[in-house]
């Protein structure tokens, strides 16, 4: 059976868009940190992870999301989030990672 990829990754001047798709739970999530790292292996000044095509994220994407945060950080490369659908804002203003995160 294949996985399908919850990720895509498109480069431009000093920006990576990291979107993600469908849902990001433990079974996929890896392919969350594999992008994030490859992202951050680029030297962007910024990273955007648009959210607009997810639907849910359960706690291991959000760890994703915070290793993500915390790479950039130590890389000086700004990180933000964007466009989170209604149910995935939520889940993001609950578990408190908008009080660090920057969001679009």
């Amino acid at each position: 059976m294949t996985e399908e990829s919850v990720t895509s990754l498109d480069r431009q001047a000093e920006t990576a868009t990291l979107t993600l798709h469908g849902e990001v739970d433990v079974l996929n999530v890896d392919q969350v940190r594999m992008a994030l790292t490859e992202a951050i292996a680029g030297a962007p000044r910024t990273i955007v992870v648009d959210l607009a095509d997810l639907s849910f994220i359960d706690s291991t994407g959000l760890g994703a999301l915070v290793f993500g945060f915390q790479r950039c950080r130590d890389e000086a490369i700004t990180f933000r989030l964007a466009r989170p659908t209604r149910g995935v804002h939520q889940i993001l203003a609950l578990s408190g990672l908008l009080e660090v995160v920057a969001l679009d």
